[in-house]
């Protein structure tokens, strides 16, 4: 059992490290091509994105308050609202449905 442990970690271990270090290592050069280029750009955004909408919809007691402050939080940072007031206003949005749920 211990054992099997340690294989994990160094799974792990390998995994991470060569995510990070091949490609520092085979990409030297500029990358030119607009499709990776494009790829890449996005990469930092669809990994926020995928992390915390889950968390989002399970954080609270009903997904529909998840949801309405999930669509309050949109509209809020569409017209420009700064990102604490998008915060604090999805989260009265929570605390008043699930007050009234």
């Amino acid at each position: 059992m211990q054992h099997n442990i340690y294989i994990y970690i160094l799974v792990m271990f390998a995994v991470t490290y060569l995510i990070r270090v091949l490609p520092l290592t085979l990409i030297r050069r500029e990358i030119k091509n607009k499709t990776i280029r494009s790829f890449l750009y996005y990469v930092p955004y669809v990994t926020l994105a995928v992390m915390t909408f889950p968390a989002i919809m399970e954080a609270t007691n009903s997904p529909v308050a998840g949801l309405a402050a999930l669509v309050v939080g949109i509209i809020l940072a569409w017209f420009g609202r700064s990102l604490f007031q998008v915060a604090v206003l999805s989260c009265v949005v929570v605390f008043v449905l699930e007050l009234f749920m």
